[in-house]
């Protein structure tokens, strides 16, 4: 094994810089040459997707984007450069000078002094059409395609940072992020709405179980963070649960994300109701912070008229959004209920937590894409996630 001052060295001393005579052109994403402050007079180099092409008598405009923001990097070049294969959804790499916008629309464009082609779209056949705005239901079916459209990336941008505001926020307040497996034994809901994990191919008899029990696929991993809850006192788990439901409806998926956290020492359901408030309003000014023209274009254009509402457990047009309890500590109190229902044996091991060091603790789980709707104002869960699962529908 490397010691830890060992392979600190091992790093530092690894460099992968370019040799001193030889100074390739630097690469830039659109929204660090949108945001750059000043220019050097040095050649930077640009790839991305065409979202539009212009073509005058002596100048050719094209707008670039590679979904590193909303708003595209206009590029100006000579009109010797138009061709054929400069349509709407190829992919170029663009070299040239970066240089300040007479237009007021934007801050800096990119001089082009070499525009290669990577990979030629058919604009005719492609399913997208420039500067039609095309609804998320129709969007929806062709979900290999759909992240490259205005609507959808900036969905995915705003996912991208809620994910790393709610880690950043358990991270401050002292959590300890927990990988609660995605295979089970337990149902932790008890609502039946279980997919059961088998081999595609029987490797052993038919009566037999792979793991010696029914496994299946979480709802929840509030049980295995209540395990953890026993050795650290605040804990969390970020990942996907599944629900075998058969819906097709605009609130439900098969497959989506639950942000969930366990607090040890609570004895009041008013505590746990302060760390989901604090959760909600740090995650959401986060992203209104770093977000804000997305956030704009989803209130303007999906969901004109839709406003973020305030949250305790449900929310408008959203439904549940937060569910937290304090849990049952009192180890009778269990026991009897378990043996009542006949699953002393298969929850022993959740006895045994309240058997040894046991304390008062409760928890609380949010689904992250309800919260997307809730804060974005997207009507259907279906167009929060990037590959939406539910019934009759596993595209890709």
């Amino acid at each position: 094994m490397f010691g830890a001052r060992f392979l600190a060295r091992a790093l530092r001393s690894c460099s992968s810089a370019p040799c001193p005579g030889h100074r390739p052109p630097a690469r830039l994403s659109v929204r660090d040459a949108l945001g750059a402050q000043s220019t050097s007079g040095e050649r930077v180099k640009v790839q991305g997707w065409i979202r539009s092409v212009r073509s005058q008598k002596e100048v050719l405009f094209l707008h670039i984007n590679d979904g590193s923001s909303l708003e595209s990097l206009q590029v100006v070049a000579d009109s010797s450069f138009d061709n054929r294969e400069l349509a709407f959804g190829s992919s170029v790499e663009v070299q040239g000078q970066l240089v300040k916008s007479p237009s007021k629309k934007q801050n800096m464009e990119l001089k082009a002094e070499k525009i290669e082609v990577v990979g030629n779209c058919d604009a005719t056949a492609f399913p997208f059409k420039y500067k039609e705005r095309h609804p998320l239901e129709y969007l929806r079916q062709y979900p290999h395609l759909r992240c490259r459209t205005n609507a959808l990336g900036s969905i995915l941008r705003v996912r991208s940072e809620a994910t790393a505001a709610i880690h950043s926020f358990f991270k401050d307040n002292g959590f300890v992020h927990i990988h609660t497996p995605i295979i089970t034994s337990n149902d932790c809901e008890g609502a039946g709405e279980l997919f059961q994990v088998e081999p595609s191919s029987k490797i052993k008899m038919p009566e037999e179980n792979f793991f010696n029990v029914p496994a299946f696929l979480t709802v929840s991993g509030q049980l295995h963070l209540e395990v953890m809850s026993g050795a650290f006192t605040q804990v969390f788990t970020f990942g996907p649960t599944f629900r075998a439901e058969n819906s097709q409806s605009r609130r439900h998926l098969a497959e989506f994300y639950m942000v969930e956290a366990e607090i040890s020492f609570v004895e009041s359901l008013q505590d746990l109701m302060q760390v989901m408030e604090g959760l909600f309003k740090t995650a959401t000014m986060m992203v209104l912070s770093n977000c804000p023209e997305d956030v704009e274009l989803c209130h303007k254009f999906i969901a004109p008229g839709q406003k973020v509402a305030a949250v305790d457990l449900l929310v408008p047009g959203v439904g549940e959004l937060f569910g937290g309890s304090l849990r049952e500590e009192r180890y009778h109190f269990l026991e009897q209920r378990l043996a009542r229902s006949g699953l002393t044996e298969t929850y022993q091991w959740y006895l045994d937590l309240r058997r040894f060091g046991s304390v008062p603790h409760g928890g609380f789980g949010m689904g992250f894409e309800r919260y997307l709707q809730c804060i974005l104002g997207i009507d259907n869960i279906k167009d929060v996630i990037p590959f939406p699962r539910f019934t009759h529908s596993c595209i890709l």
